[in-house]
This record gives structure tokens, C-alpha cells and sequence, in this order.
């Protein structure tokens, strides 16, 4: 029987910006992280977009109704179940993944964020997962996508589609 630890995985985040890598925190998040893995294996995020993006904040995604031709409101959408938070002391800073929720600490299923800067005001309130190993350039590029007044208060809905084509799960080089 091996007794071997598995194996480092990856997220290959493939958008119409280009790619991102990014590496997990398994040791902080481990739920977190196979929830998102497991996701990205049944292809969930496919065709999904970044409907949220807050420059020198973050961008946001993940959301099953911001698939073409889905009527629902997009932000509101997740996988059909909550998972348990597993907020720890990785900080909100620049490249780092964590999960969107909403008010209730336990209330995140598939939305997460990218921290396009420094946010550490959400640190130990929002499950952070990993970090942006490759591809800043095009979280810049993402995060600087023009914004408008969607259906909230704040102008954070991109005026140009931001489609995440895949998400693969590689091992880590």
C-alpha cells in the first residue's frame, strides 16, 4: 500500500483574457479546495464569466447563471448545496482565491473571488483557498475591464463579456 501524499494539484483558469494558474491551500482549506476541484472536474465553471469586478478590489465568478442563455440573476446562482466555512489566517492580499458567500458565514457553494488588491479586512471572514501563480497579467487585464451599474448599487458589472472558457485541474509542476 502506498503511503505516498498525493499529489499537488493546480487550477488552469482559461479565459477570453487568456489564463491564470493558480495553487491551493489544501493545508487551511481542505473542503474549500476539493469542493472547488470537484466542481471544476464536473465542468460547472465552463462557460461561466466573471460578472463582478471591482478594480484594485477583485474579480468575481463562478456563478451558474451567468452562463449564456440562463435567465436567473447572475451572483445569486451556486452548485444546489452550502459548504462550511474555513476561514483561516491566509490574508486577502493580491492573486489570493477565496469563496464568495453572502451574509451567513456557511453560505458559499461555487462563487469565488480573486483579489485584484489588498483586502484584508475580509481576512478570517472569507474562506481564502489559494494563490495566483501564473497569469497576473491577465488578472490586470480583467480587473481593468470597463464596469457598469448592473442591477445593484455599485458599478461592477463588466460592459464586455469576461467568459471563463475552462477550469482544468493539473498536477503541479
Amino acid at each position: 500500500m502506498s503511503t505516498s501524499a498525493p499529489a499537488k494539484e493546480h487550477a488552469i483558469i482559461k479565459t477570453t483574457y487568456g489564463e491564470m494558474e493558480l495553487a491551493f491551500w489544501p493545508d487551511v482549506a481542505p473542503k474549500t479546495v476539493e469542493n472547488f476541484k470537484k466542481l471544476a472536474r464536473e465542468k460547472f465553471y465552463d462557460g461561466t464569466a466573471f460578472h463582478r469586478i471591482i478594480k484594485g478590489f477583485m474579480i468575481q465568478g463562478g456563478c451558474p447563471n451567468t452562463r449564456q442563455g440562463e435567465t436567473g440573476m447572475p451572483g445569486t446562482g451556486g452548485p444546489g448545496y452550502k459548504i462550511k466555512a474555513e476561514f483561516n489566517t491566509k490574508s486577502h492580499v493580491r492573486g489570493v482565491i477565496s469563496m464568495a458567500r453572502s451574509a451567513h458565514p456557511d453560505s458559499a457553494g461555487s462563487q469565488f473571488f480573486i483579489c485584484h488588491g489588498d483586502a484584508k479586512f475580509l481576512d478570517r471572514q472569507y474562506t481564502a483557498f489559494g494563490e495566483l501563480v501564473k497569469g497576473d497579467d491577465v488578472l490586470e487585464r480583467i480587473a481593468t475591464v470597463p464596469t457598469e451599474h448592473g442591477g445593484g448599487g455599485e458599478k461592477s458589472t463588466p460592459i464586455d463579456r469576461v467568459e471563463i472558457e475552462s477550469i482544468t485541474i493539473v498536477p503541479a509542476n
